[in-house]
Order: C-alpha cells, then sequence, then structure tokens
C-alpha cells in the first residue's frame, strides 16, 4: 500500500496537466457553442439576472416570455433575442471563453500568459457561481413538492455549481503557471 501512495504522491506534474486539458477541453466546447442560438438561449436568464452581465442585454427583464425551451425553436423567440441582443451577448461570452482556453494552451511557452489566464478563469467561474444568488432558474421552482428553492438546484443550477471545479482547478494551473514563469526567469 505504502508503494502505491508514493506512486501517487508522485503524480503532481500529471494531475496539474491533467486539469489544464480539461479545462482547455471545456473552455473551447462550452466558449465555441456560443454562436449557436440554442447555446445562447440557455444562458439568457443567467445574463438577463447578472448584475455583472445583464448591461449586455437591451432588454433583460423581458427575457421570461421569451425563453425557449432546449431543443425547441420558436421562431418568435428567436426573433426576440436577435433583436434584444441576446446573440450578440453570447458571442462575446463565448469570445473572452474561447480566449481563456487559449491561454491555457500557451503554458509550455508563455507561462506567464497562461497565469494571467488561470487567474481571469477563477474570476470568471466566481461571475458563474454569483448566478446562483441572481437567477431564480439556478432553483427548482415551486410546482407543487415540498422540495423546492434552496437547496434543491434546477438543471441550470447543477450546471453552474460545477464552476466550483473550475474554479479549483484554475488556481492550481495559476500557481504551476506562475511557478514556471519564475522558473524561466531565473535560467
Amino acid at each position: 500500500m505504502q508503494k502505491i501512495f508514493e506512486a501517487m504522491s508522485r503524480m503532481n506534474s500529471v494531475a496539474v496537466t491533467m486539469a489544464r486539458i480539461g479545462m482547455i477541453i471545456v473552455l473551447l466546447w462550452i466558449g465555441g457553442l456560443k454562436i449557436v442560438p440554442y447555446e445562447a438561449d440557455g444562458i439568457v436568464p443567467f445574463v438577463a439576472s447578472s448584475p455583472f452581465m445583464s448591461f449586455l442585454m437591451d432588454a433583460p427583464g423581458e427575457y421570461k416570455s421569451h425563453m425557449n425551451p432546449e431543443g425547441k425553436l420558436v421562431p418568435e423567440n428567436r426573433a426576440w433575442h436577435m433583436q434584444h441582443g441576446t446573440y450578440t451577448a453570447s458571442y462575446i461570452i463565448g469570445a473572452i471563453i474561447v480566449t481563456l482556453g487559449l491561454t491555457l494552451c500557451l503554458h509550455p511557452l508563455l507561462p506567464q500568459v497562461a497565469a494571467i489566464g488561470s487567474a481571469l478563469i477563477v474570476g470568471m467561474s466566481f461571475v458563474t457561481l454569483s448566478f446562483l444568488i441572481t437567477t431564480p432558474e439556478s432553483w427548482v421552482p415551486a410546482l407543487g413538492d415540498i422540495e423546492h428553492g434552496f437547496p434543491y438546484l434546477s438543471g441550470r443550477g447543477r450546471l453552474v455549481i460545477k464552476d466550483v471545479i473550475m474554479m479549483g482547478a484554475a488556481a492550481v494551473t495559476m500557481v504551476d503557471s506562475a511557478k514556471a514563469y519564475l522558473k524561466q526567469q531565473q535560467a
């Protein structure tokens, strides 16, 4: 058993690399999907309810009557979103997310850029986690069951809470990239 723990203890760089690659995949994939209308439709409640992001839409208080259920196309709702900035907001958010993912790819060449990118991902995760407070759709609605509201996360809430992991992984890669940069400076 001792040998197993010794082997596990030597996997630090592998574990950090796995965290970095995992974040790159998630950031590029999710950020890239922000150009697709269904993904933009899904983030509407978060953006519209957020004090940090609602400025990206020109009618955030009206979104509820124009929400598209996932996988369902309602042309009138799509037209409303096109007219009121939903898709533009999604493109901006997607570009930021993809850019952050790309900064992590630079770790071998420019670890200082990757460290800054990781720090920004910590901040992005904080904003995303704030949706648990600002977005009513993060919690199971009162539809007749006694299990609703806090602590019962809806599908959207379960999506958001995972950013606790993203925040922790970004902190780990930030430290690793900062150490690599400092090591480069000493060489």
